[in-house]
């Protein structure tokens, strides 16, 4: 499945690509089923339910880190195997970010009057560069460096 994704990917930008430029593009369209997760959930808990956005936000997010979890251990990072040592910390970096999209969301729609669905854009853009490298350096940091082709294993 990862070499399918990584073929579309340099199909549609024409060109050969390197292996952590796949990993990251494997790691958004990863993100992205979680995004629509989270984004449908926070839709369905605000304006079916009339649940407050800030809670809302909250069940949302973390149904997305289970999506985002699953996806990232099948398509983007190379798991341990160790789900009870390696989810708490992608739950922990997780929970960092869901501080951030809390943060961020209670600065543009309650300060700034900002439409709830168009804050959670801005906080998805921004939140996402958090949980990559905070997950790829803490959670994955055991497989391999990819440079220029060459395998380095990390001590």
């Amino acid at each position: 499945m990862k070499q399918k994704i990584d073929k579309f990917v340099e199909k549609v930008l024409g060109r050969k690509v390197n292996k952590g430029l796949l990993q990251y593009f494997r790691y958004l369209m990863c993100g992205g089923v979680a995004t629509v997760t989270d984004i449908s959930i926070l839709f369905f808990l605000t304006h079916i339910f009339h649940i407050n956005y800030l809670v809302a936000a909250a069940g949302a997010f973390l149904t997305g880190i289970i999506v985002n979890y699953s996806l990232n251990t099948i398509l983007v990072f190379k798991s341990s195997g160790e789900v009870k040592k390696e989810f708490p910390i992608f739950a922990i970096i997780g929970i960092g970010g869901l501080i951030w999209t809390e943060i961020i969301l209670w600065i543009l729609v309650d300060k700034l009057n900002i439409y709830i669905m168009f804050a959670k854009m801005v906080s998805i853009v921004l939140v996402l560069q958090w949980n990559f490298f905070m997950r790829k350096k803490f959670v994955f940091a055991k497989e391999p460096i990819l440079e220029d082709e060459t395998i380095i294993h990390k001590n």
